[in-house]
């Protein structure tokens, strides 16, 4: 076995995953973790940054599949012993002018970057090392849309008590609410997207309070964050950060150092702590 230290990050075939993955090859000190759904488009993704110097290594992944993860899972804990640094990035958005029925939109949206993001964690995280770092990229349309819910929503989504089983209830809501319909008329936004990252930022709120509780005096520090607005496949072309500046969030929470006490189970944007 392995006494390297492991940084993994999901989605990152391509923009900020990919710009994530290019920082931690610069800056970490063991081995980073390239993972993508598609082998060839992983693959490829992996050659791109060999030609630029740096040593990615592969391993397939699709966080949408169960059996993917649990392989995954097993490979980590056989090589490595454990997980130092894992940074949630793969995620989907439907374009503004897409004719998919919102409900499909939903509960497409949700089932990725929410249900399929919790997966990941409730299979990795116990793999979690001592001072290990734990990075969830969610969105400012996670805070825009909390924004945008009815109150009785808002004080639900930014309870210090909520439970995961209680979040994964309303997430699950949502969708129903979707189909049904009445998503407005129950005090939801119009906004899959936004409210699959206001699950993320919520669901990181309550993992950091577990680990609290279940891993005190370990070290681990666990936060959401937004990445800024990046010219990626999903933002498009007028977004005004490149996906490098994108990465530069994520990378620096996935990059405390030893000792630091925080910050932990926060949603930070700009390196900064926000309100939730």
């Amino acid at each position: 076995m392995s006494s390297t230290p492991v940084a993994v990050v999901t989605g990152s075939n391509k923009g900020i995953g990919l710009a994530i993955v290019r920082a931690l090859c610069k800056q970490f000190s063991g081995d980073v973790y390239l993972t993508s759904r598609d082998v060839g488009r992983g693959k490829a993704a992996v050659a791109k940054l060999q030609e630029e110097g740096l040593t990615p290594l592969f391993h397939q992944l699709d966080i949408t599949d169960l059996q993917s993860i649990r392989t995954f899972r097993d490979f980590l804990k056989e090589k490595y012993g454990g997980l130092n640094v894992l940074i949630n990035n793969a995620g989907i958005a439907f374009k503004g002018a897409d004719t998919t029925p919102f409900a499909t939109q939903a509960e497409v949206t949700l089932r990725t970057n929410f249900f399929a993001t919790r997966d990941v964690c409730t299979e990795l995280l116990p793999l979690l090392k001592p001072n290990a770092r734990v990075v969830n990229v969610s969105s400012m349309c996670g805070a825009s849309a909390l924004a945008n819910c009815s109150q009785d929503l808002q004080k639900k989504f930014r309870s210090d008590t909520i439970t995961e089983e209680e979040l994964v209830k309303l997430m699950e809501k949502f969708v129903e609410d979707t189909k049904k319909g009445v998503h407005e008329k129950e005090g939801w936004p119009n906004h899959a997207y936004g409210v699959s990252k206001t699950g993320v930022t919520v669901l990181s709120r309550i993992q950091a309070r577990v680990l609290n509780d279940t891993r005190k005096g370990d070290g681990i520090l666990l936060n959401a964050c937004c990445p800024g607005w990046v010219r990626t496949d999903m933002a498009g072309p007028r977004a005004t950060k490149s996906p490098d500046e994108g990465a530069e969030t994520p990378v620096y929470l996935a990059l405390l150092p030893p000792g630091a006490v925080g910050p932990h189970g926060q949603y930070v944007s700009e390196k900064t702590v926000q309100k939730w």
